[in-house]
């Protein structure tokens, strides 16, 4: 991971215009190479960024920042205060709550519920960026990424969007489309899904999980 704290100014074009005049930001940029700039508040939400896949020029004083769509994003340095590079090892991944791992145990069972047809190939499979929670097959037998979680959010859809651009990278699985499954989906993140083309299903944990006395039954 690259840390570069600097005063700079950002513009991006793309399906609209944005920009930030200058002032102190932390630009990261990851391993993956995801791009953000961040202020001092916001919690964890970045001021803008560029998703991988991109390609990052570095210029003088200047870093553009292109994705495949042709969007752009510009970042201007004025004054750097700290450049630094740090190689933070694999990550081992996040361990998900009581709720959200079970919704994933349960949709793995019924993986029909997400879709007509729809059967389980295997549950946590790998990428070279971390595990996609469910990979199934349609009745057709193209190959499907399901991502669960308990609050569907913009970061989700952007954890399954990283996702289906390595699994289409391959030959034997590709075309691979996705599927974004939560209890309740925000509608920011809904609207997002749809543009990249995934499909959103918001699911009942109680209906799933069935409950009859300790003994778990679907229905």
């Amino acid at each position: 991971m690259r840390l570069v704290l600097a005063r700079c100014s950002v513009t991006y074009d793309g399906r609209l215009t944005a920009s930030l005049p200058p002032a102190v930001r932390l630009v990261l940029v990851k391993a993956d190479g995801c791009v953000a700039v961040h202020a001092d508040g916001g919690a964890y939400k970045p001021l803008n960024w560029m998703n991988a896949p991109n390609t990052l020029l570095e210029g003088d004083g200047t870093w553009t920042v292109t994705n495949p769509k042709g969007e752009t994003l510009t970042i201007a340095f004025s004054e750097v205060l700290l450049d630094v590079c740090h190689d933070c090892g694999e990550d081992p991944g996040l361990t998900k709550d009581g709720v959200e791992a079970h919704l994933q145990e349960l949709l793995a069972v019924s993986p029909s519920v997400l879709g007509k047809g729809l059967r389980l190939v295997r549950r946590e499979y790998p990428t070279d960026i971390g595990p996609v929670d469910l990979l199934c097959r349609d009745a057709a037998g193209a190959a499907v990424a399901v991502e669960v979680k308990r609050r569907g959010e913009i970061d989700g859809v952007e954890q399954l969007t990283r996702y289906l651009d390595r699994l289409n990278r391959d030959p034997l699985l590709r075309p691979v489309r996705g599927v974004f499954a939560a209890q309740r989906i925000k509608p920011q993140a809904r609207v997002l899904a749809e543009d990249r083309g995934i499909y959103c299903v918001e699911v009942d944990y109680d209906a799933l999980r069935g409950l009859a006395g300790d003994e778990l039954r679907l229905f």
